[in-house]
């Protein structure tokens, strides 16, 4: 018998990382003058809490994002306001970065103050100077302008009853005390530290939090030496423990263990943790064509909002594949052998892998094709070993393909417990990993379908699922005692609370105005009426493969019968009929057609579906090297019965209209002098490759006109460093077009975690500012919005015996919305399957005076003028196109688009 052939068969390919940077164009004239740097400022003393989380568990994992809601939605304000913030509501908030010295009492009394948090502006009275903020260069914004905290208005309006995925927790202890303790002599080893103070039940009591040096108690004891005996020499080690704090019992400073508490109640209850989140393996949906596991889950986290603390819970799927990581590679080998490593890398890196031995997720960064189970690795007590040898002895298994390449995972810095070794990377063997989510699955146009139809929930069943967690909780003894012991006790049912409900927008064209009928936009309004502002298309290219001829004359006979209604005169096209569909092709014939004619409006390609290679060269070449707006249509949309292709013709004669700078439709913006900007940051999944924010702004008084920029900045950077020079550049053309410039400029931030928050306060929001200078003798108001729409926010509504979505423009701006920022909840489009789930809001700085409600009735009015969609969207549309035209640069062109684009919407 011949011997198994080696798995390696196509030479090591250049993985992502090695491509290097491309070049970054030059931005236009307008250079900023960027400030000097200041003085350094003193850092802040570490903080010992990190180690304690990580003590508990509380390690950092690959970001993932669970499946199984359906479509998103948001929501506002209550009736009866908040009260102001108490003074132990402030030392909670507060308390996180003010830990004491170990082994010194810093705070007695239960009313005294703490320090006040760094980063976070110190309460102002009324004055006209600026309170500072204490932060490190660059300078940071003035306090002044913060939101005030605890103070949110009542809006009135229409009220609805509205229910939420939140559970309300009562702490019945009057408070958790935290102890440092000492070892004499010192005692190195962490476990064994462990192992001593859990020794000392007797006087510690059974419910304890230790991180080795940091004690936490639901009971206060007093200040003791303990001995404890040395299990590897019989050494007397005397353990001295002593009260460093008590705490409020809903501090922010418990929120941490009491999410490790409840971690202990979900391992009751038999679930697995997978990543953040915990699954049931065992009630798990198959999919047997597919080749899928759907595997039902909870998403669980305790924290403190403005309503007191509360319990999250959030019914989850995560999708696994039946077929390793392995098997998968066999299959792309024997498809394409030539390519296959690069086959590998472009499906492989970047996705998210889980090895089902510990049920841990890992994503893949890169792919060692020198390395094989064979080659060893060395252990934490310095031994080296195989990893057939490791995985047969630790695990268990036996590995079958000895030639195997093995995956590579680089962990992350903080993802590291304090005292261990930093590893470089983590290899992973393909015969036990296995892809999740849908990847590359998605190229099957049902598959998605029958996989969204296993995990939809729509609101009742949604809600079903929690109901039944918070029964299973309270059935279960052992469970309702781990939450007990520390004196934690849910209420038997969500939380529901009273929300308003903002009115209705109405929907301008040229000729009439309307207001939409509930939940079903205004598709019909805008193919049978004028929109505001149409563009003639008398000189344009329709480029098609031979093959594609009569898909070509249909879409002609489609476009003839269909621009009419909706106000367009298009002419007839010049033809370019080609000989195959190759790249070369189409850019050769694309490059003489636009060389040839003086002035081509438009450029339309057909091109054969699935072709992305072709898709990406044509709008590198339209939008980088011969600027033109383009408009490429696959030949799969075209093909069906011919109410679907009359309504892809429509789309696509709305899309022209707004690639040459037309107008669709509009709302009423009663705001004047107004300019409203969109931000977003979009990061390659492949290694090396820049970042690109997307900058897009508004230039006229009803936010019908853009102009758009990009700038590229480092990988996986989300703050972004060249804003002084987009907005400066949006403000000269905008006095151009206007000739005056904007006293109100609204910024609506989008993909900012709540970390990074502080960080966007100081960085960005002074890079605005400073492009003022520009401009003699202006200062324009100012307003910051960070977007969220990465939630696991449920809004319910009760409607008979059923809960459903609650209406559009519903509003939460209480209760569940954060102490520490002034924020709200919109639920701005409606769902047709599934859970519709809110956007946040958060308003980081606002110099304009503009009320909670006038942010909430303007950011709802923009979430109707995103003009590829005839409805409400998720987020404000300046948000979408800036996010629409980053994923266009980030993927596709990977160079700046051509100035000549920049007034035109050409990335939709």
């Amino acid at each position: 018998m011949d011997p198994p052939r080696p798995f390696r068969l196509a030479a090591p390919s250049v993985t992502a990382a090695a491509r290097g940077l491309r070049g970054l164009r030059g931005l236009a004239a307008f250079s900023p003058r960027l400030p000097s740097p200041g003085p350094a400022q003193p850092q802040e003393a570490a903080s010992p809490l990190p180690a304690l989380f990580r003590g508990l568990g509380l390690h950092e994992r690959p970001l993932e994002r669970p499946l199984g809601r359906g479509g998103g939605a948001g929501d506002r304000k209550a009736v009866v306001p908040p009260g102001p913030v108490q003074q132990k509501e402030e030392d909670e908030g507060t308390a996180l970065a003010a830990l004491p010295t170990r082994g010194q009492i810093l705070w007695k009394g239960r009313g005294a103050a703490l320090p006040t948090q760094p980063g976070r502006a110190t309460p102002c009275p009324p004055s006209p100077q600026p309170c500072p903020v204490p932060v490190p260069v660059p300078e940071s914004p003035s306090a002044a302008a913060r939101p005030a905290q605890g103070t949110k208005a009542v809006v009135k309006g229409t009220t609805v009853r509205v229910g939420l995925n939140f559970v309300k927790i009562h702490c019945q202890n009057e408070a958790v005390y935290q102890y440092h303790v000492t070892f004499s002599p010192e005692v190195e080893c962490k476990a064994a530290r462990f192992a001593m103070v859990k020794e000392q039940r007797a006087v510690t009591g059974d419910v304890i939090a230790f991180d080795g040096s940091i004690l936490f108690l639901p009971i206060q004891i007093p200040k003791v030496s303990l001995k404890a005996q040395r299990n590897s020499d019989g050494q007397e080690i005397i353990i001295s423990i002593q009260m460093t704090k008590i705490l409020e019992p809903s501090s922010d400073l418990c929120i941490p263990f009491y999410n490790v508490v409840f971690r202990r109640v979900m391992k009751i209850l038999n679930m697995s943790l997978v990543g953040r989140n915990f699954f049931e393996p065992a009630q798990a949906t198959t999919l047997q064509k597919y080749s899928l596991h759907i595997w039902p889950g909870y998403a669980v986290s305790i924290g403190r909002k403005d309503g007191g603390l509360f319990l999250m819970v959030d019914a989850i799927h995560k999708i696994i594949r039946s077929e390793s990581v392995l098997s998968m590679m066999q299959t792309i080998h024997s498809q394409s052998q030539r390519t296959f490593q690069d086959e590998c890398i472009k499906q492989l890196v970047g996705s998210v892998v889980m090895t089902r031995y510990n049920n841990r997720t890992y994503r893949v960064d890169d792919i060692d094709w020198d390395k094989t189970p064979r080659d060893t690795f060395t252990l934490a007590s310095g031994q080296e070993i195989t990893f057939v040898d490791y995985y047969r002895k630790t695990h268990g298994i036996t590995i079958r393909e000895l030639d195997q390449p093995l995956l590579v995972h680089k962990p992350k810095e903080k993802q590291m417990p304090e005292g261990r070794r930093q590893l470089k990377m983590v290899l992973l063997v393909p015969e036990l990993t296995f892809l999740t989510g849908l990847s590359d699955l998605r190229k099957n146009s049902r598959m998605p379908k029958e996989v969204t139809w296993e995990m939809m929930q729509n609101p009742q069943q949604h809600y079903q699922r929690l109901a039944g967690l918070l029964r299973r909780i309270r059935d279960s003894a052992e469970a309702s005692r781990e939450l007990e012991r520390w004196g934690l006790l849910l209420d038997t049912d969500i939380h529901r609370t009273q929300g308003h409900i903002l009115p209705a927008e109405r929907i301008n064209l040229r000729h009439r105005s309307f207001l939409p009928a509930e939940e079903l936009g205004w598709h019909r309004e805008v193919t049978k009426e004028v929109p505001i502002a149409v563009i003639s298309i008398s000189s344009w290219l329709l480029v098609y493969p031979k093959r594609l001829q009569p898909l070509a004359k249909e879409l002609l006979a489609a476009m003839r019968s269909s621009c009419g209604a909706m106000g367009m005169q298009v002419g007839h096209p010049s033809l370019q009929e080609l000989r195959d569909d190759r790249i070369e092709t189409y850019v050769r014939a694309i490059q003489g057609s636009l060389g040839s004619q003086d002035k081509v409006q438009l450029l339309l390609c057909i091109i054969p579906g699935g072709r992305d290679d072709v898709y990406g060269a044509i709008k590198k070449l339209c939008c980088v090297q011969t600027p033109v707006p383009s408009q490429v249509i696959s030949a799969q949309s075209l093909t069906g019965h011919p109410g679907k292709i009359r309504s892809v013709v429509q789309k696509v004669l709305l899309q022209m209209n707004c690639k040459l700078g037309g107008q669709l439709w509009g709302v009423d913006i009663p705001l004047k002098q107004l300019m409203v900007v969109g931000m977003d940051v979009h990061h390659s999944r492949s290694m090396g490759m820049r970042s690109v924010v997307g900058f897009v702004a508004s230039m006229n008084p009803i936010l019908t006109k853009w102009y758009s920029r990009v700038v590229f900045q480092m990988p996986h950077q989300e703050i972004a460093d060249s804003l002084r020079l987009c907005l400066s550049q949006a403000l000269k053309r905008f006095y151009e077009l206007n000739h005056t410039l904007p006293m109100k400029i609204v910024v609506y931030r989008d993909g900012v975690s709540d970390p990074q928050l502080d960080t966007v306060l100081k960085y960005e929001v002074p890079q605005l500012q400073k492009s003022f200078e520009t401009f003699q003798n202006y200062q324009p108001s100012l307003v910051v919005i960070v977007v969220q729409k990465q939630l696991s926010t449920n809004f319910y509504c009760l409607t008979g015996e059923e809960l459903v979505s609650p209406p559009l423009g519903t509003v939460i701006d209480h209760s569940i919305t954060s102490s520490g920022w002034q924020d709200f909840f919109l639920l701005a489009h409606h769902s047709r399957q599934g859970c519709s789930i809110p956007t946040r809001y958060i308003c980081m700085w606002n110099t304009a005076n503009l009320s909670s409600e006038h942010l909430q009735r303007l950011t709802f009015k923009l979430c109707h003028l995103y003009w590829n969609w005839p409805g409400t969207v998720r987020v404000p549309a300046p948000c979408k196109y800036a996010h629409k035209l980053a994923l266009l640069v980030g993927q596709v062109l990977h160079h700046e688009p051509s100035a000549h684009l920049c007034e035109q919407l050409f990335f939709l």
